[in-house]
């Protein structure tokens, strides 16, 4: 065992011993974590450099059984996620696959959070159709909505989609951005608006007319238009343009009812998800920096213990954090648990972009020259917490404080 992977497994299993996981679900995420060790991190750079899918880790995770985290137990999974009463559990998978590779880990979340709305949302006869085909053939879930309205400066694409119904199903018609896993995955949740274009974030109309329908992507009539992704960083998250082109969508795979995701707060489920991969991603800058240090004999450095210790203090509040709000999940304490997985959100941002700017202060220039994996680190965690604005995630934690009507999903103003 190498000198990184003891530091990892002693780090791991105390913090997972204080944050109260038993033995079956420590065994659960060092099974992951031996994976991305071994098999996820030495791959991340090639599908970084390339802006491909990781399809081979996701071939990796189904053949260890690892695929199905959050399929219901009846159904063959391993029946993780916030209604489930083992939400951690799952967060400390996906830390561990982002310290790997953080764009795998956005993958990972699309495909869990999908299964986690199946399962909340679909009917016992969907369920049994599509958890059968994630647990019997490792299919991968991806859940589509972006479809920004205002365009960037020297942007030329627009984006939007409208769907209409029509006998036995609907027709939709356009374009989405910021598709994750666009040609790696196999279905898609589509979230689309018979207001118009905007998705579940961008759309001026009612929720009610937001609607999740079910796409098979080896349908003819979606195509990727790949030349729109080319980002400084989470390259393999192939979030590529996607057209809809007159897609028939039959009404057997409407799922849950129309409004539902935003009006039942599912998105707030999920914003705690996307923190277990900052931390990840922070705790492998980290673990990076002690093995630099030790190599370059630094120990005695008394900035270098400085900077060491704020990285620990970091990275043990972000965890403690994430299981305050895993027990409201775990406990039932919903309403809590939205707002608190929004304040968790904002918090470990800002703790993992410290940790980071720690470890490369601690390791010099040469840290974020290739292949050092932090210079990767680096630019995909600058990408990623961008995907919402944490200055909006601050107003709205404030507006729930002051009894202020506030947006616990998208933090629109």
């Amino acid at each position: 065992m190498g000198q990184a992977q003891a530091l990892t497994n002693k780090l791991g299993n105390s913090i997972y011993a204080r944050l109260g996981l038993d033995g079956e679900q420590v065994r659960l995420v060092q099974a992951v974590a031996d994976l991305a060790h071994e098999k996820f991190a030495p791959r991340a750079a090639s599908f970084d450099e390339a802006a491909a899918f990781p399809a081979e880790d996701f071939d990796d995770l189904f053949a260890a059984g690892l695929n199905a985290a959050a399929v219901p137990a009846e159904y063959g999974g391993l029946g993780l996620g916030p209604y489930r009463g083992d939400v951690l559990t799952l967060w400390m998978i996906t830390k561990e696959i982002a310290k790997a590779d953080l764009s795998l880990a956005r993958c990972w979340e699309g495909h869990a959070n999908s299964l986690v709305l199946l399962d909340g949302m679909a009917t016992e006869a969907q369920k049994s159709r599509w958890f059968k085909g994630v647990v019997q053939r490792g299919e991968k879930w991806v859940a589509w909505s972006g479809e920004p309205q205002s365009r960037a400066p020297g942007e030329r694409s627009t984006f939007g989609t409208t769907v209409q119904a029509v006998e036995d199903g609907y027709i939709i018609d356009g374009t989405k951005a910021f598709c994750t896993s666009a040609g790696g995955a196999d279905w898609a949740l589509l979230l689309v608006n018979t207001a118009g274009p905007g998705g579940a974030r961008h759309a001026t109309g009612s929720h009610d007319g937001l609607l999740m329908l079910a796409g098979d992507l080896s349908d003819p009539s979606i195509s990727i238009e790949s030349e729109w992704w080319d980002p400084i960083g989470m390259r393999a998250t192939v979030s590529h343009v996607v057209r809809f082109n007159r897609t028939y969508i039959p009404a057997s795979n409407l799922v849950g009812k129309p409004g539902a995701y935003i009006n039942d707060g599912w998105q707030t489920c999920f914003i705690p998800h996307y923190a277990a991969s900052f931390l990840g991603a922070a705790e492998a800058a980290f673990e990076y920096a002690m093995t630099y240090i030790r190599k370059q004999a630094k120990e005695s450095d008394p900035y270098i213990h400085q900077r060491v210790a704020e990285m620990a203090i970091d990275l043990e509040t972000a965890h403690l954090w994430l299981r305050h709000v895993a027990r409201m999940w775990e406990t039932g304490d919903h309403a809590e648990a939205r707002i608190a997985g929004s304040r968790a959100r904002h918090l470990i941002e800002h703790l993992a972009e410290e940790v980071v700017q720690h470890a490369i202060r601690a390791c010099g220039a040469r840290s974020l020259n290739k292949p050092s994996p932090l210079e990767r680190i680096f630019r995909d965690l600058a990408f990623y917490i961008r995907h919402d604005n944490d200055d909006h995630i601050a107003a709205m934690i404030g507006k729930s404080l002051l009894g202020q009507t506030h947006d616990q999903s998208f933090y629109k103003p």
